[in-house]
């Protein structure tokens, strides 16, 4: 018998589904090991050794797997394909270092990025070794976690509040937040004009901005303007029509998802990633936790197929769209988040209700567009010159029509679409009116979910798997409170 070790109850049936009657695979229900609660755990004198302990519910799980293991010829580790996901296999090992000498078990890592009975038969084909590289960068990361709250909360006890707690990502997001409320507490509005020329060409009315007075901070400068300009003839000096483009993004990353899926669906950062997790665990997306905008050949081939097939060669590019990963130190070897097959479009799974039908859908077109072709705008800018009594004034007249939709026909966007009558050097344009409009610069906005995870990436701070949870425990412990959306 094959025995097959994974974090979720849930990834575990889905898997099983693939395999046949010579396999058996269940869950750890996460990690099954970590430092203790009660004492610090680390031994700073012996190289930063770290000092792990069962976790207690898991105790019930390392005895199935004990029993399990002494019926198995072969013993496989299919924890997600990341540091945690290493260090669980690492921990689950050792657990059973045990059993396995006893029987002299054969084992393997397997990893992959998708649940499809494809990917899972094509690991079992090729097993390795524990990364232990890996499982060190997650003991670093866990030790550096542990250092910085240890040592911090009880100084925030001391001199704040008791309860409370200091992070390595938490702390700095919650820096950031604060900083944020002080650029805006500090922050002077500064006054602002602008003129807008209303303008007629026959039975043709359109708006021209006045642009080369920059900076017109006050009333009286823009009634000096207003002024100078009275019985001035208004002419065009230039025309200039181009073709804008607008291409489409790349598929998801986490952040991006997260960005995205509170944009466009308002879901939370938490909601996103708990939704996203059982799509994965249920075969309908890659891995959830990634920074790296890479998509297999298979995937690209598939994808373009798709989009030659149901919208016609017009909708493609002549080559596959490559994008370039912009997060600091992404992990190249992962994919970007798509659907397992893009010929899919809803999630056919009793066990999944609408909200994972919203995010397969939001998945499922960013995936798909990335390979479309760009939307093509038609764009004009004229420039319009009035004479006024001390010196000559540009005024700028936009617009643009979209020629192609492109991409946009699979991931809709608003375009403001505008008209200009059609307008040719030196003709001379009737003035309606001129009209003054006063603002005020506007402070900093404050943080969305969304912007401080963005916010967050810029930086270098945190991992992919650490957005959610780092923006659920700031506002759980009171750190940081939302309102209306912003925080």
């Amino acid at each position: 018998m094959n025995l097959v070790v994974v974090e979720s109850p849930a990834k575990a049936k889905t898997i099983e589904n693939f395999l046949g009657k010579d396999f058996k695979v269940l869950a750890s229900f996460g990690h099954i090991r970590d430092l203790p609660k009660n004492e610090f755990g680390i031994e700073i004198e012996n190289d930063f050794k770290p000092k792990y302990v069962i976790i207690p519910r898991s105790k019930k799980t390392i005895q199935i797997l004990k029993e399990e293991a002494k019926k198995a010829d072969k013993l496989y580790f299919a924890t997600d394909f990341d540091r945690e996901g290493e260090a669980i296999a690492f921990h689950i090992y050792e657990t059973l270092r045990g059993k396995i000498k006893e029987k002299k078990l054969k084992i393997g890592r397997i990893t992959f990025t998708e649940i499809t009975k494809e990917a899972i038969l094509k690991a079992l084909e090729h097993p390795r070794d524990i990364d232990m590289y890996l499982v060190f960068a997650q003991q670093a990361r866990r030790v550096l976690d542990r250092m910085v709250g240890y040592k911090l909360s009880p100084l925030l006890w001391k001199k704040v509040a008791r309860g409370l707690s200091a992070g390595r990502v938490q702390s700095v997001a919650v820096r950031l937040v604060v900083e944020r409320e002080r650029e805006i507490q500090n922050f002077v509005p500064e006054e602002f004009w602008q003129v807008w020329a209303e303008l007629k060409k026959n039975s043709d009315k359109f708006k021209a901005i006045l642009i080369n007075e920059p900076s017109i901070k006050t009333e009286t400068d823009v009634n000096k303007i207003l002024d100078d300009l009275k019985g001035a003839d208004y002419k065009v000096k230039n025309v200039e029509q181009s073709v804008k483009s607008i291409y489409p993004y790349p598929p998801f990353i986490t952040s991006t998802l997260q960005q995205e899926a509170f944009q466009k669906l308002g879901f939370s950062s938490k909601k996103t990633m708990f939704l996203a997790q059982q799509l994965y665990e249920s075969g309908f997306i890659t891995y959830h936790r990634t920074d790296s905008t890479n998509l297999s050949q298979l995937a690209l081939n598939s994808i373009r197929a798709y989009i030659k097939e149901n919208f016609g060669q017009k909708y493609l590019p002549d080559k596959a769209r490559v994008y370039k990963t912009k997060v600091l130190r992404a992990q190249e070897a992962h994919e970007a988040i798509r659907p397992t097959y893009v010929q899919r479009q809803a999630v056919d799974d009793q066990r999944l209700g609408e909200d994972h039908q919203k995010l397969y859908d939001l998945i499922w077109r960013r995936t798909v567009v990335c390979q479309m072709k760009e939307a093509v705008l038609d764009a004009e800018k004229v420039q319009i010159e009035a004479e006024g009594k001390s010196k000559n004034y540009i005024f700028l007249a936009q617009a643009q029509k979209l020629k192609f939709d492109g991409f946009l026909k699979v991931y809709p966007m608003k375009i403001a679409e505008s008209f200009l009558p059609s307008l040719k050097v030196g003709e001379i344009l009737k003035l309606l009116k001129l009209t003054k409009e006063q603002h005020f610069t506007k402070p900093p906005a404050r943080y969305t979910e969304a912007s401080l995870i963005k916010a967050l990436e810029k930086e270098g701070i945190g991992r992919p798997s650490t957005y959610a949870p780092i923006l659920s425990t700031i506002q759980e412990r009171g750190y940081v409170k939302k309102s209306k959306q912003y925080l």
